[in-house]
């Protein structure tokens, strides 16, 4: 799918959220990867495949526990 150089990651690599942008819609919620993967706002991802990534948010620091 990606045309351009350096290749975009596939949707199947860790790091597939850092493939380029094809489109880019925040008024609904969602953006399209170069690699086809849907990214959602509240961090869930859809595959090309058809597999869902659920969201996965960073915790806030009022839920990160530290050793004392």
């Amino acid at each position: 799918m990606c045309q351009h150089q350096p290749p975009c990651p596939s949707a199947e690599s860790a790091d597939r959220e850092s493939a380029r942008l094809v489109a880019h819609h925040p008024e609904q919620g969602w953006s399209l990867l170069c690699n086809g993967v849907l990214l959602f706002e509240d961090t869930g991802e859809l595959l090309p495949d058809g597999q869902i990534i659920a969201p996965h948010r960073p915790l806030g620091s009022e839920h990160v526990m530290t050793a004392a």
